[in-house]
């Protein structure tokens, strides 16, 4: 069983420019990690794989049965029915494996995210699939999910396509990938760490070579006006003009070196220089380097004066909006008004965060772990309202609010220019084009995100607070925000299921079990 490619190409309508060229490759069984930034076109691929576009260009194999994995976790799948009353053997166990209870495909819209995206794993799954492409299965997810969504995607035996930004799950399941950029895609051996390590070489070698040929280029255009120059003295040296008619000798040596040919040989020099230099820069023009918008960030930011940015003694944090126990009050908090006098809620009690005292130190970098809805946002809310209003934080929500979208745009169009710089500079060492930005173009998601922090680094923050700041962002952009956050020299909390953005960037963890009845408890590590 095998896929094969060649040369395909599609252009949407409308399009002046393909997005996809000259693609030739075959797809084997095992899992193939598809990776590259936004909008490079790897969606666009998948659905020409699953015969859902037809390519402009190009051929595909036929006849085999393809189904894909949506990345909207609120598409209900196709034949959820059927897999609701299929209870043979396979379908049970896929259930299982997937934590998947037999009323879900009745009330999916009643489910959570990662519920849905559960169930919807389990019917591609189910359909035996001779090929099944995921569009990122694991966004949005909590470790649990990520892990038995992992679990049974590597007991698919037929060909995968995996599109995702989690680095955990390509490593885990790919032993191939195809790298998706501005020259094409090009499938390397080995998982995504191994892949993108051997990009990066390859970029600096060719980053290298340009650099030898520019050099070579400007060498040989410096030696040839050096010739030019030497040339038109010689010629100048070799001229009648200005001798006088009577001075013989020197019209004799001016004659016999015009008869040697002194001048033929100057011209020949400067005809072998310009070639060299023609052969030089196209050598240089040859030599392709994939831009990159990443980079290291100046950050003119110290940590505070302050030792300690939060407190807050040990108590109860109700997850349903209630009021905050007495003893969950942040040290120095004057205000009573929504503390009860025997330290709970008014009513009937709901479900709470039990918490032990929680500090954060000025150079503390915090990660926030858990499963979803087990309380993280709600602590990460409780942190912003208690904090000190004198300590500068940059917060960025998970998911912004369209009042805040607007507010980031409309202060980085106040701004003055060498704010503005510093703000889009942070932005394309975050691996976008801040010409989008500049040109008032919608910012997507991510963009959004980026565009947030930047904002916030201008008010040079001692905490930087970010809720999964990497939903949204492709693999390059994962790379500099981990880079970045790990280089903040202030205070950092970090939410996020990002192993290894939190292994880079934090050295505390939080981290929120369930305890039952709804309650959750929290754990400083």
């Amino acid at each position: 069983m095998q896929m094969n490619l060649t040369n395909i190409g599609y252009t949407y309508p409308g399009a002046a420019q393909p997005v996809l060229s000259g693609i030739t490759l075959a797809l084997a069984p095992g899992w193939c990690g598809i990776v590259g930034d936004n909008g490079c076109g790897k969606t666009t691929l998948a659905r020409v794989v699953c015969g859902q576009l037809a390519p402009s260009e190009g051929t595909l194999t036929h006849g085999l049965v393809c189904a894909m994995c949506e990345q909207d976790a609120n598409v209900a799948p196709a034949r959820l029915a059927e897999f609701a009353c299929d209870y043979a053997a396979d379908a049970v166990r896929l259930r299982a494996r997937l934590g998947v209870q037999d009323d879900w495909p009745w009330r999916f819209d009643e489910l959570s995210g990662g519920q849905r995206k559960r169930l919807q794993v389990a019917v591609a799954l189910w359909e035996r699939p001779d090929l099944l492409v995921m569009d990122e299965p694991t966004n949005h997810v909590d470790a649990p999910t990520r892990r038995a969504i992992m679990g049974a995607l590597a007991e698919f035996r037929g060909i995968g396509l995996l599109i995702s930004h989690d680095r955990e799950l390509l490593d885990g399941l790919c032993r191939r990938c195809l790298f998706m950029g501005p020259r094409g895609a090009v499938m390397r051996p080995g998982t995504w760490s191994e892949g993108a390590a051997q990009e990066e070489r390859e970029r600096a070698e060719a980053s290298h070579a340009r650099d030898v040929a520019r050099t070579e280029a400007a060498r040989i255009r410096r030696e040839a006006e050096r010739r030019r120059q030497r040339a038109e003295q010689s010629a100048s040296r070799r001229s009648l003009r200005g001798v006088d008619p009577r001075d013989h000798d020197t019209r004799e040596k001016i004659g016999r070196a015009v008869v040697t040919g002194k001048d033929g040989i100057a011209g020949r020099s400067r005809a072998v220089a310009a070639a060299r230099l023609e052969r030089a820069e196209r050598a240089a023009e040859a030599t392709f380097v994939e831009r990159r918008y990443d980079g290291s960030v100046w950050m003119d930011v110290r940590p505070s004066a302050r030792k300690v940015l939060f407190r807050a003694a040990e108590g109860e944090l109700p997850l349903d909006g209630g009021a905050v126990s007495a003893a969950g009050a942040s040290a120095g908090d004057e205000s009573a008004g929504d503390v009860q006098e025997d330290g709970a809620a008014s009513g009937e009690a709901g479900p709470v965060l039990r918490m032990p005292a929680l500090t954060i130190g000025n150079t503390e970098h915090v990660a926030l772990v858990g499963a979803n809805g087990s309380g993280k946002t709600t602590l990460v809310r409780h942190v912003m309202e208690r904090l000190d209003p004198d300590v500068p934080c940059c917060y960025v929500p998970q998911e912004p609010t369209e009042a805040e979208r607007r507010g980031a745009l409309a202060r980085l169009g106040e701004l003055l220019p060498d704010e503005r710089g510093f703000v889009l500079g942070i932005v394309a060492r975050l691996n976008s084009d801040p010409a989008r930005l500049l040109e008032g173009g919608e910012p997507s998601p991510g963009e959004l995100r980026k565009l947030m922090l930047a904002l916030g680094m201008l008010d040079k923050p001692a905490l930087i607070v970010m809720d999964e700041p990497t939903n949204h962002l492709d693999l390059h952009s994962t790379q500099a925000l981990q880079e970045l956050l790990a280089g903040f020299p202030g205070a950092l909390l970090l939410v996020s299921h990002d192993a290894a953005l939190l292994d880079a960037a934090t050295s505390t963890r939080w981290e929120v079990e369930r305890a039952g009845e709804g309650d959750a408890v929290l754990h400083v590590r």
